[in-house]
């Protein structure tokens, strides 16, 4: 345990021109006591660590010292080249660089590493679009990336319905989900989100943008995508499920939320064992499709027009049963 924060103090020091006691104690989740025990472990086994006193001081590294990763188990170093993510950073002309820096990882890594990449590639691959779906990155996603990472102004012709609008956007950062890629962006005060494949064409400006303290990008999505989600599961079914139909709705529910929110305002149980709930739906015909697959384990309450298309479903279905004919034409 020591022996990891030891490195990963050495390795705080390497990244940054210096930080100070209580700097290197919050990124270690250690007292400041500990951090001078270990800086001085460091200096005693012939580390060029020292201290510059006074306002803007704090550890340093003598000028120029590198330390090779020798400290890496195994499984750190694998999980190095598992994070490569060569696909999506390819798609944004990160290729090369992904390549450079996995060389010079590998260089540094001591003999008994250097089959990490292989012994990762022959074991993990990651494929992000989903199934039918072209794999080509859309048109304009290298530009928009390279603005993202220089925090350059850009104006975004986008594709919105049948008609075509202009937007001047500060480019806080990208997003791919499950093959889809998504701009997110700020106008003015509010932050907006554009699918990249609908972008139309794209001009870079020489002008610069101050990013928000603070931001977060993986939050801003994760809040965003359950806002979206909410919003397309506005209408409401009133459904009575048997417990297997209970167990059952998690893997036809199109939304997490959805079968939460139906199991906890599910009523006590009847005679039978059977709940009363509201769920979450697109709309009736989705519910329709989606609710047919639990077959008998569900019954629709409301709305009325739903459950007479579910009736209607269940006599066909029982019509084919009962039909003396075989399925296979004989008799």
């Amino acid at each position: 345990m020591r022996a990891s924060r030891l490195i990963s103090l050495l390795l705080l020091l390497q990244s940054r021109e210096a930080m100070t006691a209580a700097e290197l104690a919050r990124e270690l989740e250690v007292s400041e006591r500990t951090v001078y025990r270990d800086v001085l472990a460091l200096s005693a086994a012939g580390v060029p660590i020292y201290a510059d006193r006074g306002r803007t001081g704090g550890y340093r590294l003598l000028g120029g010292y590198r330390t090779r990763l020798t400290g890496l188990t195994r499984q750190e170093a694998e999980a190095l080249f598992l994070a490569g993510l060569r696909g999506p950073a390819g798609d944004m002309g990160l290729a090369d660089a992904v390549a450079a820096a996995e060389l010079k990882v590998l260089a540094a890594l001591p003999p008994s590493l250097r089959d990490a990449p292989a012994r990762t590639g022959q074991r993990f691959h990651l494929d992000v679009p989903g199934w039918f779906r072209h794999a080509a990155p859309p048109s304009w996603l290298a530009e928009l990336a390279g603005a993202v990472w220089r925090d350059r102004v850009v104006e975004l012709r986008y594709r919105r319905g049948e008609r075509e609008v202009v937007r001047t956007v500060q480019p806080y950062g990208l997003v791919l989900k499950s093959g889809t890629w998504y701009l997110v962006g700020r106008i003015g005060t509010a932050y907006r989100t554009y699918r990249v494949d609908r972008v139309v064409d794209v001009l870079v400006g020489d002008d610069t943008f101050d990013r928000e303290d603070g931001f977060d990008l993986g939050g801003y999505w994760r809040e965003q995508a359950e806002v979206f989600l909410r919003q397309m599961l506005a209408e409401r079914v009133t459904v009575r499920l048997t417990p297997a139909g209970l167990r059952a709705l998690r893997h036809v529910a199109h939304a997490p939320f959805a079968y939460d929110e139906a199991v906890a305002g599910a009523g006590e149980p009847d005679g039978q064992g059977r709940v009363v709930t509201r769920l979450p739906v697109e709309s009736v015909e989705v519910a329709y499709d989606m609710l047919l697959a639990l077959g008998p384990e569900v019954e629709v309450l409301d709305p009325p027009d739903l459950r007479t298309r579910m009736a209607a479903a269940a006599d066909r279905l029982a019509a084919l049963y009962r039909d003396d004919r075989r399925s296979d034409g004989s008799g």
